[in-house]
């Protein structure tokens, strides 16, 4: 909800967001188990949590990066 001002998603009125209107299914919540936290989903393999992290580091390091950045833009 921007500016918490009751126009919901992209301004399309209460309530439409995460299935919590009328029209959702299941008043949004999600179902116990099956990839719902769980420890129904499967599991990832070391291989695929490796480059998942990898993925996650190359992420955080680019914020970083524009951090830096904007701080030494800022500074003069």
């Amino acid at each position: 909800m921007p500016n918490f001002d009751g126009t919901g998603p992209q301004g399309h009125g209460p309530l439409t967001g995460r299935g919590f209107g009328p029209c959702g299914r299941g008043w949004g919540r999600g179902s116990q188990g099956f990839g719902r936290g769980r420890n129904f989903g499967r599991s990832l393999t070391k291989e695929e949590e490796l480059a998942d992290l990898n993925d996650q580091e190359k992420y955080l390091q680019e914020e970083l990066d524009a951090v830096k950045d904007r701080k030494q833009a800022l500074q003069g």
